[in-house]
């Protein structure tokens, strides 16, 4: 436990690595089980003021047991222009994503949308307990509708491209709509220059910033 932070937030930790929702998801009225052991992945903090809510780990991650530790996670740290070190010390940065464990893969060898069942039991309690994040980046569509709900527009592109009146919420933390950082996403960032021209030098404003 880290210096300053009470049993709550640790008894809160370890209920999450202990779930197993999606393990007996049949048993609660969902469609399928998790296709392995739930080995879930957040980094909740009491000092960040950096909330990277992301969709799901991949299964490197999940191998690992450390968030954004595949060529995403290299993508995202030269967006935010952070170290390695920067980015995993939770004084500066929490991680979590909407859903805590690998979801598998679909047909196609894609990754699966988050299971529906995390985000319900779960995200609202840790948002609850992490009252010092001011800024949220949003990854993803899935983030993007928790986060911010009617704001969201009709496709991630128009919610990205929103990101100023995100960014000027008198409500709670501010919000910076991102587009996920995988690989795949390339032919994304080459269609939308104005995402790297634009919104890429305020975020790295930001975080540098914040983590001073």
């Amino acid at each position: 436990m880290a210096d300053g932070e009470g049993d709550g937030l640790e008894d809160l930790r370890g209920a999450i690595a202990a779930c197993r929702i999606c393990r007996d998801a049949p048993a609660r009225g969902f469609e399928h089980r998790l296709p392995h052991e739930p080995r879930p992945v957040a980094v909740i903090s009491s000092r960040a003021r950096i909330l990277i809510s992301g969709q799901a780990p991949g299964l490197r991650v999940h191998q690992s047991g450390l968030p954004f530790n595949d060529a995403s996670g290299d993508r995202l740290r030269q967006w935010l222009d952070v170290t390695r070190a920067q980015f995993y010390d939770p004084n500066l940065f929490a991680i979590v994503p909407m859903g805590f464990c690998f979801p598998g893969y679909d047909a196609h060898g894609s990754d699966l949308p988050p299971r529906r069942e995390c985000a319900p039991r779960w995200r609202r309690e840790v948002m609850d307990a992490m009252p010092q994040v001011e800024l949220v980046l949003a990854i993803g569509q899935y983030a993007q509708a928790w986060h911010l709900g009617e704001r969201r527009a009709a496709t991630m592109t128009e919610t990205v491209r929103n990101w100023r009146a995100h960014l000027g919420s008198n409500t709670g933390p501010a919000v910076l709509a991102l587009p996920h950082p995988s690989w795949r996403n390339t032919g994304w960032l080459k269609k939308n220059p104005w995402f790297e021209a634009e919104v890429l030098p305020v975020l790295r404003g930001r975080v540098k910033k914040m983590t001073a």
